[in-house]
């Protein structure tokens, strides 16, 4: 899992570096799928459940699970990239939400936020640790931060299928739910928007949207739990998160 988590992390960079004002969804799809299989792993969404492309870009009120279109991107845009790869029978999963040239000041709080709220579940997947203390130091910095967490989505476990046990909300009470411990792997993926609201589906049945002006970011990475704490799988831990393995 944790090579999968490199292929996928390497991949990502390939869609960050082209996200500019003109560039299109479906272009960033395409990099996906051809850095997926030019690493010999193979897309996990395309085909799932009937899912019609490698990633899922989500553009600003749409919080999950955008369809790639050809629209282009415009100056102050924010997207979310959604994608997963398998790797010798093993999953990894991972998102960003990303600017596109010059964003407003609350959609960059928001964004920043969101990543925040990833590293403070992050610290709280301790092996002995119950997953509801993951989940309402998400909550508790977001809310913290006058934002809404979206509460229609949750993480996953994650393994040799694409979503295991437990499911792991971005929502909870401290000291509640499964016991953490050494060996567990999962997607903790915080999701929020700038004001409350309920997600809905698009006519697509995919497209889940927070509401027309209600910008939604995303964050996710895989993780493990080990005997030494959390390790991450994907993505790069900031300098100051400690445990990272």
């Amino acid at each position: 899992m944790a090579e999968a988590g490199r292929l996928l992390t390497e991949v990502m960079g390939e869609m960050e570096r082209a996200v500019r004002v003109g560039a299109t969804p479906r272009e960033l799809d395409r990099i996906g799928h051809d850095g997926i299989v030019a690493r010999g792993a193979k897309p996990a969404q395309l085909g799932y459940q009937g899912y019609p492309a490698t990633i899922c870009l989500s553009r600003n009120e749409v919080v999950v699970h955008g369809i790639p279109d050809d629209v282009p991107f415009q100056e102050g845009d924010v997207i979310t990239v959604d994608f997963a790869l398998i790797h010798r029978g093993f999953y990894a999963d991972m998102a960003r939400t990303f600017a596109v040239g010059r964003i407003s000041d609350e959609a960059e709080h928001l964004v920043r936020t969101t990543e925040e709220a990833f590293w403070k579940g992050f610290a709280e997947a301790q092996p002995g640790k119950r997953l509801g203390d993951v989940s309402a130091a998400v909550q508790h910095h977001i809310e913290g931060q006058g934002l809404w967490v979206v509460r229609e989505f949750v993480g996953h476990g994650i393994g040799t299928s694409f979503h295991e046990d437990p499911q792991v909300p971005n929502y909870g009470k401290a000291g509640r739910g499964p016991q953490l411990r050494p060996g567990m792997t999962f997607a903790l993926e915080p999701m929020a928007s700038l004001r409350a609201g309920n997600a809905s589906f698009l006519k697509d049945g995919w497209t889940a949207t927070m509401g027309r002006g209600n910008l939604a970011a995303q964050y996710e990475n895989t993780i493990a739990i080990t005997e030494a704490g959390p390790r991450l799988l994907t993505g790069i831990a900031p300098a100051a998160v400690s445990g990272a393995a």
